[in-house]
This record gives structure tokens, C-alpha cells and sequence, in this order.
């Protein structure tokens, strides 16, 4: 499902929004919803078409979504794809799916700010990504993502 709610909005976006966010996209979500909800059923809703442009905008890279999709359910990846830091994204998505956290345990963490309070949020992005592009090749997890600051101060 997760996989087949990327394509869709992937196909929606380059196909039918043709890569823009223009004001009339909301219009043409809207009637593509009713006649994708006529003739598949639910699931087409236009609040859930806007979060598989989401998800297809977020997560443009189809290796990595095939990946998550493997190991993450729909309503993971919903909680996922709001976050506006690509790196906490793509912390959470990788946590999420290399510890097998439950949708409960991954709102929880993101409540819990747990990629601020890692030691690799304090790195370079740079340096970050480097690290969760390991997690994702390797499934090994470094000292800086398993070890926390408790303390927020600020």
C-alpha cells in the first residue's frame, strides 16, 4: 500500500500537477478524489491524495521508499512525512524502520523530540547525512544515534 500511494502521488504530481504547486492544483485534487473515490472505493480521500504528494515530494528517491515500504505502514509514513527538517525525516523514517517502532512508539518519539536529543543532531547536516545514509546501507547503528542529551534547555 505504501508503495502503491508513492506511485500515486509521484504520477500526480509530475503527470497531473506537472511539478508546481499552483493554486489550481487544489481544485484539480479535489475532483481527481471523487472520481478516484467513484471508482476504487475509499482510501481517495482529497486530504490523503495531498499526503501522497507528500510523501512522493519528500521521499523523491523510489530505492529508498521501496526500502521503508518493506517495513513501514501507511499510517507510519503519515506521521513521517509532516516534518519539515529533511534530516529529521529521514532520522525518524530510518529509526523507525531499523528498530520496527509501532505507529505509537514513533509519534511518541517524534513527541519526545528524540532526533533533537540525539548527539548526531548537534553534527554538520552534512556529516548527518552521512550517517543515516550508513544506517540505511548497513542497518548498523552508530554511538551518535543511540546516545541522548535528556536535557532541553532553551
Amino acid at each position: 500500500m505504501v508503495a502503491l500511494y508513492w506511485q500515486i502521488g509521484k504520477c500526480i504530481r509530475e503527470d497531473v500537477l506537472h511539478e508546481q504547486r499552483a493554486e489550481y492544483g487544489e481544485q484539480i485534487v479535489q475532483t481527481l478524489s471523487g472520481q478516484l473515490t467513484a471508482e476504487f472505493g475509499r482510501g481517495f480521500s482529497r486530504q490523503n491524495l495531498f499526503r501522497m504528494l507528500r510523501f512522493a515530494e519528500v521521499f523523491p528517491d523510489e530505492q529508498i521508499v521501496s526500502s521503508l515500504m518493506r517495513q513501514l505502514s501507511w499510517t507510519h509514513v503519515i506521521y513521517i512525512i509532516p516534518l519539515d527538517d529533511p534530516l529529521k525525516r529521514d532520522f525518524y523514517a530510518e529509526m523507525c524502520r531499523m528498530e520496527r517502532w509501532s505507529v505509537r512508539t514513533l509519534q511518541k518519539k517524534i513527541d519526545g523530540m528524540l532526533f533533537e536529543r540525539t548527539a548526531l543532531s548537534k553534527k554538520p547536516e552534512q556529516l548527518v547525512r552521512q550517517e543515516l545514509d550508513a544506517l540505511r546501507e548497513e542497518d548498523t547503528l552508530t554511538p551518535d544515534l543511540v546516545f541522548r542529551n535528556p536535557y532541553l534547555l532553551g
